[in-house]
């Protein structure tokens, strides 16, 4: 299968790049569905057993049934009616399932890739961690380089939920600089052991396969961040030529409080438990170390998340959210991701002036910090400027090619609010953000094309999660500052059966 394509219908998968084309648009899928869709029509007309289906997509994992059920549907959805009007994947009862439809290879077809931005891009891979079971401090040094080299005007610097698509996998330097649209990489591992840390990196030019600097540092663990800012520094200067250093950063006093942030920002985008979690060690970091602008950061947007897993903010958790991100800039101005989390929540208490001036802030800060971008996508839609958030929000995926689910949302609210339904509708089934609540935007497109038993089957599933929900209440608490904008969003709601 290495290097083939398949086209079925208006379809072309290509599994090697790990895209889907719909009449020559690409249209969202989950990892797990692109894998089960290779393994069918890889072998079209057969009846494939689901543990072979199971093990195509979870390879070495014990996985449930009902999880590849579950996949299997989304694809049905994503895939729609074939050709003939019957269904592209057809259950075989008991046994397995078969793709019905035919299927041609295509061979020797060049994928498409990124364009090269037009000033020297990085990609900062995971580091390695060795010797001991803190995987977390290899990729605390990971993401702290990233943010590092992020503030380079200079650079461009790809996210680290990009990156991290890559941990644990077999290196393709060609390839994963295709696919994140970057030149050179950044590869390397850490070893912290008895008080001290060993730090390997080596900057890879991927179109040439040179290696360009590569350096062993041999230190304290106490001078963790003075291996950061040299690493760094050695990076610009083999890409621009010269040293030139952004203001400083807020570095933690006490390591163990940077482990716990380290940890505890991992747990943002999970469950209502996770999200417990991320809470106790975020406050226990800030116990530690009281000058830790970044662990204030995090517990800021984690009582934020607190406020989307209850179903709506509540007015003491919105006060103390607000009091952590001012505290957060307050220690660190010069932090980008404080700056833009307190615009946005800036932006939910309608004090539209200063979270117009923080999200500004934070773009001059860091220009590649691309949950500035998503964040101000979703804020400026609302200000019915729909155009200008799409392009923010594609600006975030460029920077951040596999982002987080959230990402996924903001796109399909653009999409819904420039009358784009049926791209919001595939942005919206997306694994990464499917379930969760951009349902209702989803509903609601679903809705202002006519498939209203669609839309009411998605805003049943919605009010599952979210049964005290309310367009009203919504529409309030929103930071709206279009009134077309707002009823456009009411009437595709209401549409939907939204209560």
């Amino acid at each position: 299968m290495q290097g083939s394509r398949f086209a079925f219908g208006p379809f072309v998968l290509d599994p090697d790049a790990g895209t889907l084309l719909r009449n020559d648009n690409p249209i969202a899928i989950s990892h797990r569905g692109l894998k089960l869709l290779a393994a069918l029509v890889g072998r079209p007309g057969e009846i494939l057993a689901k543990t072979e289906l199971m093990d195509a997509a979870w390879p070495g994992m014990a996985v449930e049934e009902g999880n590849l059920t579950v996949q299997i549907a989304q694809l049905r959805k994503l895939l729609g009616p074939s050709t003939g009007g019957g269904e592209w994947i057809a259950t075989v009862p008991r046994v397995g399932y078969r793709f019905t439809g035919a299927v041609h290879r295509l061979s020797g077809m060049k994928r498409k890739t990124l364009l090269l931005p037009d000033k020297p891009s990085i990609a900062v891979l995971p580091f390695l961690n060795i010797g001991n079971d803190q995987e977390f401090f290899a990729d605390g040094l990971t993401e702290d380089l990233i943010t590092d080299l992020s503030r380079m005007p200079g650079l461009f610097v790809i996210a680290r939920n990009s990156v991290f698509a890559y941990k644990g996998k077999a290196l393709d330097v060609q390839r994963i600089a295709e696919e994140l649209g970057v030149r050179y990489l950044l590869e390397g591992s850490a070893r912290r052991a008895a008080g001290c840390v060993r730090v390997n990196a080596k900057l890879i030019d991927a179109v040439s396969g040179d290696h360009l600097w590569a350096e062993r540092f041999d230190r304290s663990l106490d001078d963790i961040f003075a291996v950061q800012d040299e690493v760094t520094a050695r990076i610009v200067e083999a890409l621009l030529g010269r040293l030139r250093a952004p203001p400083p950063r807020n570095r933690p006093k006490n390591l163990e409080a940077y482990d716990l942030c380290v940890r505890g920002r991992k747990l943002m985008d999970d469950a209502p438990q996770a999200a417990e979690e991320a809470h106790l060690m975020l406050t226990r970091a800030i116990s530690l170390d009281p000058d830790y602008a970044e662990a204030y950061r995090w517990l800021a947007v984690n009582h934020w998340m607190g406020w989307v897993h209850s179903g709506g903010p509540t007015e003491s958790t919105r006060g103390i959210a607000l009091q952590l991100a001012r505290k957060a800039v307050a220690i660190d101005p010069n932090d980008a991701g404080c700056r833009w989390v307190l615009a946005y929540l800036l932006a939910y208490e309608r004090n539209f002036a200063e979270a117009d001036a923080q999200f500004a802030k934070a773009i001059e800060l860091d220009p590649n910090e691309a949950d500035t971008f998503a964040a101000l996508s979703d804020i400026t839609v609302l200000a019915g400027r729909i155009e200008e958030g799409l392009e923010h929000v594609r600006k975030a995926f460029r920077l951040n090619p596999f982002p987080a689910g959230w990402y996924y949302l903001a796109l399909g609210q653009a999409q819904y609010a420039a009358g784009q339904y049926e791209a919001a509708v595939e942005t919206l089934r997306h694994d990464e953000t499917y379930r969760t609540s951009s349902l209702r935007f989803l509903a609601a497109s679903l809705a202002q094309l006519g498939r209203l038993d669609e839309a009411r089957a998605e805003t049943a599933l919605f009010l599952v999660a979210n049964p005290d929900f309310s367009t009203a209440h919504w529409a309030m608490t929103e930071p709206f500052r279009d009134p077309a904008t707002l009823e456009h969003f009411v009437d595709g709601f209401r549409k939907a059966g939204l209560p």
